[in-house]
C-alpha cells in the first residue's frame, strides 16, 4: 500500500490472508480502499517481530489465529486476545471453514475442482481410515504444495458471505471499524 493502512490484520498464513481477502470481496469491500492490509507473518513465533514494527505506527492492529497458538500469541500481546481484535480459529481456519459449510459441501467444492478422487485415496491410507471426515478433509487441504491456499478461497466462495466463520467475520469487521473510525 501507498499510504499508511488505516488497519492491518496480522495472520500466520497465506491462507488466512487469502481467506480474509475473499471474504471482503465476497461482501463487496475494497480492502484497497479501506486502507486495510493483511499480513501473513509466517506463523505465530513471527508475532512480536509484527507487533513491534506496527505498533510505533499507531494502526490499529487485528489478527487470526489457530487455537493451539493462543499461548504464543497471548506471550505478545498479553490477556485479552478478543478485546485487542485476535480472534482465535479452533483447531485453525480450515476447521472453522469445514465446519461453517459442512462435510459434504466441502466434498462438493473438491469435487467441482476435480480432486475428489485425491481426497478418496487419503481416505483409504491405513492413518485415515475410520477418521472422522471432517479431520480427513482439514489432512487433504493441509497437503500437497498449494492446495490450502487455494482451498482458503474455494471454501469462502461456497460460503453464505453472512454465515462465514465467527472468527474469521469478526477480524474483518474489527479491521474495517478500526480503519473507518
Amino acid at each position: 500500500m501507498a499510504e499508511q493502512p488505516k488497519s492491518v490484520v496480522l495472520v500466520e498464513g497465506t491462507s488466512d490472508q487469502v481467506a480474509v481477502e475473499t471474504l471482503a470481496e465476497r461482501r463487496g469491500v475494497s480492502l484497497v480502499d479501506e486502507r486495510v492490509e493483511i499480513v501473513p507473518i509466517g506463523g505465530a513465533h513471527a508475532i512480536g517481530r509484527f507487533l513491534a514494527h506496527f505498533e510505533p505506527l499507531g494502526v490499529p492492529l487485528a489478527g487470526l489465529y489457530d487455537a493451539a497458538e493462543a499461548r504464543e500469541f497471548a506471550r505478545a500481546l498479553g490477556d485479552g486476545l478478543e478485546a485487542r481484535g485476535f480472534f482465535a480459529c479452533d483447531p485453525d481456519l480450515e476447521g472453522e471453514l469445514i465446519r461453517a459449510l459442512g462435510a459434504d459441501a466441502v466434498e462438493a467444492v473438491a469435487d467441482a475442482h476435480d480432486e475428489l478422487n485425491a481426497f478418496r485415496t487419503l481416505q483409504k491410507q491405513p492413518a485415515w481410515r475410520g477418521q472422522p471426515v471432517e479431520e480427513q478433509l482439514r489432512r487433504f487441504m493441509g497437503s500437497g504444495g498449494s492446495r490450502k491456499i487455494r482451498y482458503a478461497r474455494l471454501l469462502v466462495e461456497a460460503l453464505d458471505p453472512d454465515a462465514a466463520p465467527a472468527p474469521l467475520d469478526r477480524v474483518l469487521n474489527r479491521a474495517l471499524s478500526a480503519g473507518r473510525g
